[in-house]
């Protein structure tokens, strides 16, 4: 018996009681190795003694302060150290509580930021099909994730949606990687046309596509050719790093590789590693300006952002990245990883592709790897892969309507920072077992027919 709104009530859900690097322990003692570390979010592993002490240390000076009546030192000095690490001029830094909470801040200071330039009309978002940017209504909308929109369709905002940059897909065979990703870019130039120039806010997307596609990163010349966009219809460019950012992809920021610096840069999960809940909005200067001038005031707060104790666990992991080597140490586990899944999966005959960089790595299921055919979405055939993997002591982050919305399957693989490369064979020789599991028929049908 519980009193807790799980997210699914229906289904018993282990304890777990205890968290030791890589691994964490149900209460019936089972080990797992947490190979997607939550949703890309323990980056560090579940035991990281600095950042443990880092915590304890700032509870014991000051739990907490108003953000209305008070600033707080590690406040201050995450906003220094964030705008001192941010490419190009990303000076202003909002902390917040969660990656939804953070993209719904964006939203809303590009909002605010066009008003105060004196361009009230410019009311439309625009953001990609097969995003996902949050929880929260604003963020919901933007986003496309449609089995979480659906019951609260009637109170979500429009907002306008293009073509991701998904070549497994959407790449014809006499295209190059890169003028696919230019035909793909010229689809918000199109949009914006059609909806009016100015009457267009924003553009939001992930730069390395997370939740609905698993791990896809836009082709070379793609951020660019969005950046030439956006700047030349006077449209703020908002980068979603909630999941693929600080750090996953090999760089703190998943768009330095790229060199394209957004207007608006959101970052979460990661940046306290679990350790305590976070997010964070930078902006350009250019995107605070009227606003100081204008209004004179960001209209928006929460009652826990700016958080000290939030802010000190991710001074400390950020501390932990750089003393660790842990940006290396994430490239090379990561081309690691990849090798060793393609070595076992590639002559699968269900796996269709593997993508991703740094720890951010994707894996598609399909019916034929041929036609790239996805399986029915009645199967749940990642749900069914979560479900295998458990049993084998691994977990992995499943996702649906990877295909269109509704059909297609993929799960993500994003350990930690601090994974060793024993353990990457282990974590690749799981999931070929899980594979394997899940895509026995004969074992498929009764094992996992009751899966969450």
């Amino acid at each position: 018996m519980t009193h807790i709104i799980h997210r699914y009530p229906k289904t018993d859900l282990p304890s777990a009681v205890r968290g030791d690097g890589i691994h964490l322990f149900d209460a019936s003692g089972k080990q797992y190795i947490d190979a997607c570390g939550g949703a890309a979010i323990s980056c560090l592993g579940h035991s990281h003694k600095a950042v443990i002490e880092a915590i304890k240390s700032q509870a014991d000076e000051l739990p907490f302060a108003h953000t209305g009546f008070f600033t707080n030192e590690p406040l201050e000095q995450l906003g220094d150290r964030l705008a001192d690490l941010a490419p190009g001029d990303l000076n202003n830094v909002q902390i917040l509580c969660g990656g939804s909470e953070a993209v719904e801040a964006a939203v809303k200071l590009a909002r605010q930021h066009v008003v105060d330039r004196g361009e009230p009309g410019r009311v439309n978002i625009i953001s990609r099909r097969r995003s996902y940017h949050g929880a929260t209504m604003a963020t919901l909308a933007i986003g496309e994730n449609i089995g979480r929109k659906a019951p609260f369709l009637p109170l979500l905002i429009n907002a306008e949606q293009i073509a991701p940059c998904y070549s497994y897909r959407h790449q014809q065979p006499h295209e190059s990687s890169f003028d696919y990703g230019q035909r793909a870019a010229n689809e918000l130039a199109t949009v914006i046309e059609r909806m009016g120039a100015d009457t267009v806010a924003a553009f939001v997307m992930e730069p390395v596509v997370g939740a609905t596609l698993g791990a896809v990163a836009s082709e070379p010349g793609y951020l660019k050719r969005i950046r030439e966009i956006c700047d030349q219809y006077g449209v703020l460019l908002v980068f979603d790093e909630v999941m693929c950012g600080t750090g996953r992809t090999g760089t703190l920021f998943a768009c330095a590789q790229e060199t394209v610096v957004p207007d608006i840069l959101v970052m979460a999960k990661g940046l306290a590693a679990g350790y305590q809940p976070i997010g964070a909005i930078l902006a350009r200067d250019h995107v605070m300006a009227p606003i100081l001038e204008t209004s004179g005031a960001f209209i928006h707060g929460h009652s826990f952002m700016g958080h000290p104790v939030a802010c000190r666990a991710a001074l400390a992991v950020l501390d932990a990245f750089e003393a660790e080597n842990l940006m290396q140490n994430v490239t090379a586990r990561g081309t690691q990883l990849k090798a060793a899944l393609h070595q076992r999966l590639d002559s699968h005959p269900h796996i269709g592709d593997i993508r991703g960089r740094g720890l951010f790595v994707g894996i598609e299921f399909v019916e034929d790897r041929l036609t790239k055919q996805p399986f029915d979405a009645h199967l749940r055939k990642s749900a069914q892969f979560k479900s295998a993997a458990m049993e084998l002591g691994l977990l992995c982050y499943p996702g649906s309507g990877t295909a269109d919305g509704t059909v297609g399957d993929h799960v993500l693989v994003a350990p930690p920072y601090i994974i060793t490369a024993e353990q990457i064979e282990l974590i690749a020789d799981k999931v070929a077992e899980a594979a394997a599991l899940v895509f026995d028929q004969t074992q498929t049908r009764h094992q996992f027919a009751n899966v969450s």
